[in-house]
Order: structure tokens, then C-alpha cells, then sequence
């Protein structure tokens, strides 16, 4: 504990914190895993989208967990990873 404000001064987690990368750095981290790998930034921003690759907005950037993306690499056809039907108004699809 700090003394000055009793405030701990590591904090301890049982999960580990997210890596959370913009597309761009997500595919330099895939291409440094595997230099020789397909999946290109345009195809991880397609998946960010489509809804297969769950996103959170910070500020401008779109963030996406690199531990999912490794995850939906090993098994794209597990029920998670299936795309989000489109949102539909008045019965017209959103187009994204």
C-alpha cells in the first residue's frame, strides 16, 4: 500500500489484460508470428465489419483483441465467429 493515499500500488488480476491493436498493428504482430502468413490487414478489417471479430471504439481507432484473432485463426468455424445478421431499419439493411 502507498501510504501517502492508501492506494495499492500493483495491481493484481486473475485475467490477463487484452491486447488490444488497431488492424494495422495486428497484422505486423501476425506477420512477425508468421512471416509467410495470408491474412492481410484488408481481410482482419473485413472480420472487424462483418461483426466475426468483436471491436471497441476508441476515439477514431477500432481496437480488437489479438488473442481473438489468433483464436478465430486456429478454428474460423466455431460458433462465435459466425458474422452479426445486419441491423435492419424500416426494412432496409445498413450498409457498411
Amino acid at each position: 500500500m502507498n501510504p501517502c493515499n492508501n492506494i495499492p500500488i500493483a495491481y493484481k488480476s486473475s485475467t490477463p489484460i487484452p491486447r488490444m491493436r488497431t488492424v494495422k498493428e495486428a497484422a505486423q504482430e501476425l506477420r512477425a508470428l508468421d512471416p509467410h502468413t495470408a491474412m492481410t490487414p484488408y481481410h482482419i478489417r473485413r472480420l472487424c465489419l462483418d461483426g466475426v471479430i468483436p471491436v471497441v471504439k476508441a476515439g477514431k481507432k477500432n481496437l480488437l483483441d489479438l488473442d481473438i484473432l489468433l483464436e478465430y485463426m486456429r478454428d474460423p468455424t466455431a460458433d462465435k465467429f459466425q458474422p452479426r445478421p445486419a441491423a435492419m431499419v424500416n426494412g432496409v439493411r445498413r450498409v457498411s
